[in-house]
Formats: C-alpha cells, structure tokens, sequence
C-alpha cells in the first residue's frame, strides 16, 4: 500500500484548522499521514494543534516562506510515496483519497492529480481556485473547467470524466513525492499564486501527465490568506503569470507573447482605473515592473524547466479574454466550441 502525506501548510489558521482539519483526520486511507507545516504563525495554530491534535505532526518553520517556499522546506523533512499539498481552509468527504490513488497508481506517468473542488459556502457550484481542473490559453491565462475568470458553473456532472488537464490546484493538489523533488519543487521566487501552474507546466515539459479526477470531490472556502481584490494578491498573479510564461514558452513565442501579455494587462489596469479600482491599476503596475526586475537580475533565483520533451494537454489555442470578453461565451463548454 502506498504511503500518503497530506501536508496543510499553515500560516496564522487557527480557525481553519479548528474547523476543517476533522475531516482531513477522518479520511478512510489507512496509509495516510497528516502533518500541518507552520509558516511561523503568530496567532494560536501551534498550541491548538498540540492540544487537540496530538496524532499530527507539526512541523515548525522559523520565519513565513510563503506558499511555495513553506512547501519546499517542510517536504524536504517528510518521506512518502505521495504528497497531498491542502490548503487550510478545504473540507474533504471520507474516501475522498481513494480515488485518486486508484488512478495514478494504474498509470504511472500521472504524476499530479487533483480532485474536484466545490465551494464550501455553496456546495452545489465549481469552485473559483480550480474547478474541475485547470486549463492555460494560448497568451498564459489560466482558466478551469467550470470557472473562466468570475464565472463559477453549477456541478450537473457536466465535467466528471476523468481527463488530462494543464495544472492541478494548489488547494488540493495530489504529486508523486519523486517528481516533487526531482522537478526542484514549487518556484521560491513565486511566494504565492500560480506556483502550481508554474510546476503542472514544468511537469509536462517533463513527460508528466496532469490529471483531475472528479470521483473525489473536496470542499474550499477560498481567500482565507489573501482575498479576492488584495493589492498583494493582484501583484502577486499578475507577477507570477509573466515569470511562468517567461520561463516555459520557447523563445520563439516569448518574442511576441510577452510585449502582447503587457499590452492586454495594460488594458485591464486601466479599465480598473476608470471603474474606480485603483488598487488594481497600481498592482498590475508594480508587477509588470518587478517583472522586469526579475528578468534583468533575478533569474537565477527560479527554477527552470528541466527537459522540454512531453507534450502539453489542457492548453488552448485560442484567447480566452477575446472568447469572454467579446464573444460572450461564459462556460468551459460554449469556449471548447472553437478548441483546436
């Protein structure tokens, strides 16, 4: 039987751990193991944990890392066949663990797999960090089956085959341990969002599949860390984004792509202005900046694309802003219409 970590990384969560963290100790996996890596909280999460949940393994870390580096440094002292890197604030169902070792354990050349994730407040509907699974268009923005941008679907079954996709959330993402460490982990640089689309692309170009797997169905709350309209997290996505595209595309598309990413993010910056949102206008600023930063002195600092030899699945070859924006299509269904 193989071993299974699920590792929650935690900074200052004492409430999402009081609330979720019963249900992640109920899984039906014998072979699991629960361990909460703390990013030097400040609040409470250490001595509830100590108190209450004895049987999980704490790992203390001196300082917050963020997303990315907190993992890195925490899966560096935990042995397992398989990581489950969970988010705090995500409510799992039982046998939610069984599916999903089924499927890579049947085929060895999944190497990350990820459930389907609802929102915990509306558990009728996809939710908003990773849906049925993960999809990149043809300009570098991600968008899920059953959510594109703002748009999250009711769950009628309409996305529950089990398929190849571009990159698995970050809330509740399922990656063999040898890959983790083989493909250096999730980027540093990164700190927080998109470091999973970041590894799910270093993945592929690998020769690693990515999967979703909608038998095992989770629950996340979503934003309990940074949410929906923080400067940091809008810096932060756009920032990532273009390091992402910068350091997976082949030169040849990086030459146009990017001047184009710069134009379409200019765009959104300055419609936020003009709809009274200057918090984005300024974020998306100072990320196009640190972008160039990071392109002129910061590169050694990321981890790169090992080999360029698999073949991308859930990538779009169309934009979706355009299918969005102008065309009007809102779902995963209308957009795959003109999939090529």
């Amino acid at each position: 039987m193989p071993t299974i970590a699920i590792v929650i990384l935690n900074w200052n969560g004492r409430k999402y751990l009081e609330k979720f963290l019963p249900s992640v100790i109920a899984s039906t996996y014998p072979g699991k193991e629960v361990i909460v890596a703390d990013n030097a909280s400040t609040d409470e999460s250490v001595s509830f944990l100590q108190e209450t949940h004895s049987k999980v393994r704490i790992i203390t870390l001196d300082r917050n890392y963020g997303f990315a580096g907190g993992y890195n440094k925490a899966l560096k002292q935990v042995k397992s066949d398989y990581y489950v890197l969970l988010n705090s604030d995500v409510e799992v169902e039982p046998g939610w663990i069984e599916p999903i070792l089924a499927l890579m354990e049947k085929d060895p050349s999944i190497g990350v797999c990820q459930p389907k994730l609802r929102m915990y407040e509306n558990k009728e509907f996809f939710e908003y960090a990773g849906a049925a699974g993960g999809w990149l268009d043809h300009f570098g923005y991600p968008f899920a089956k059953g959510r594109i941008f703002d748009v999250c679907e009711k769950d009628e079954g309409q996305y529950d085959a089990v398929e190849p996709i571009f990159w698995a959330s970050g809330a509740a993402m399922f990656v063999r341990a040898g890959l983790y460490h083989e493909l250096g982990g999730l980027d540093n640089y990164f700190f927080a969002h998109q470091e999973e689309i970041d590894f799910c692309w270093r993945a592929q170009l690998a020769g690693s599949k990515i999967y979703s797997c909608p038998a095992s169905v989770v629950y996340h709350l979503g934003g309990g860390t940074l949410p929906k309209g923080n400067e940091r997290k809008v810096f932060l996505n756009f920032r990532n984004n273009l390091i992402m595209m910068a350091k997976n595309l082949p030169p040849g598309q990086l030459a146009w792509k990017i001047p184009l990413r710069f134009f379409l993010d200019s765009v959104s910056a300055w419609k936020s202005l003009f709809a009274g949102e200057g918090i984005y206008f300024v974020a998306i600023l100072e990320a196009h900046l640190a972008f160039i930063k990071w392109l002129l002195f910061k590169r050694k600092e990321s981890v790169f694309p090992q080999k360029r030899q698999g073949t991308l699945t859930g990538w779009y070859n169309h934009s979706i802003v355009w299918q969005y924006f102008v065309a009007g299509r809102k779902t995963f269904t209308e957009i795959m219409k003109d999939k090529s």
